[in-house]
């Protein structure tokens, strides 16, 4: 285990992100120290908590309840009904938290799912997801957003934007950066010597040789080749509809898709339960569940901690060098 615990953002306190962080302490306990950036008030009222003064209290902490490093939000929390008020506590959480990690309190970041509306409404967020917000706290221009499980790493190369927009969005430039992170990730996070990375086509049957669109013969191909000229190992463009069995997987570590949807189907219909979302190219570990707020059942009880605990041990993993 890393000297260091994992530090976990308390995101939207309206959705599930408190019971997630409850019951993985109660899964986790002290196999897997981590604590949590939050209003102790938001956390269901069973949780046994213990409030630390800094990261390094959190190991011992873990026996007694789950660890928290406070940090006082405007309001209390009404289950499945976002507090505009409470919108600017969820980001500086955030930017505590990155803090922390970068200075080398916390070994790695754990989010718990956000509600951007909320944030852009309660505080005028302007970014349009975690990822872009973590990587200007970082100071780093590009970054990578990967989805993985057990059965399959996917990476989507646009991700919060209209479907309308994708095309226009796929230009060279960015579809050679989104390749050269990720597999620079699956090297240097996962310990891949030469990452196999299968690319999907924009289109039906991958264009079908121009047939039924041209961006795989225009953006995509070319891409690929003047990668591969460098030695990087790539597939493709593949027609997306034959990417993801498990024949097709057993000969890839990692699949870009051109667009989110066409990224996040297949993962969460294989592991919807266990996939973990990780940022690539940040200079730290960060890891999420692979879910939103649930605000339709915040509060019940019901909500799943698998993701969760999947993404705490994934970073821990990837933290002490172990894919």
């Amino acid at each position: 285990m890393s000297a260091a615990p994992i530090a976990v953002t308390c995101g939207e306190p309206a959705g599930i992100g408190p019971e997630l962080a409850a019951k993985a302490w109660r899964a986790l306990g002290t196999d897997l120290p981590f604590f949590l950036v939050g209003d102790p008030r938001h956390l269901p009222p069973e949780t046994p908590t213990v409030e630390i003064a800094a990261p390094d209290a959190a190991p011992a902490a873990a026996a007694q309840g789950l660890p928290v490093l406070p940090h006082p939000f405007a309001a209390a929390a009404l289950p499945g009904h976002p507090d505009p008020a409470n919108a600017q506590g969820v980001i500086d959480a955030i930017a505590r938290a990155v803090t922390l990690v970068t200075e080398g309190a916390a070994s790695a970041l754990c989010t718990l799912p956000i509600h951007k509306q909320a944030l852009a409404e309660g505080a005028g967020f302007a970014y349009p997801g975690h990822t872009e917000y973590l990587a200007a706290l970082a100071g780093v221009e590009h970054v990578v957003m990967m989805l993985a499980s057990p059965q399959l790493r996917v990476v989507p190369a646009t991700i919060h934007i209209p479907l309308a927009e994708v095309p226009r969005a796929l230009t060279p430039a960015h579809l050679d950066r989104v390749l050269r992170i990720t597999e620079a990730g699956l090297r240097d996070r996962f310990g891949i010597a030469r990452p196999r990375i299968a690319v999907a086509g924009l289109n039906p049957h991958a264009g079908e040789g121009g047939r039924m669109g041209r961006e795989e013969i225009e953006v995509i191909a070319p891409v690929l080749d003047r990668l591969r000229a460098e030695g990087m190992d790539l597939r493709g463009p593949l027609s997306a509809d034959t990417m993801f069995h498990a024949a097709a997987r057993a000969g890839y570590d990692a699949a870009v898709a051109m667009y989110h949807d066409q990224a996040l189907i297949p993962i969460k219909t294989l592991d919807f339960d266990r996939g973990v979302n990780l940022t690539l190219g940040l200079p730290f570990v960060r890891t999420s569940p692979d879910h939103g707020t649930a605000f339709d059942i915040a509060g019940t009880g019901r909500a799943k901690p698998s993701s969760t605990i999947e993404a705490l041990q994934l970073a821990a993993r990837l933290a002490e060098g172990r894919p």
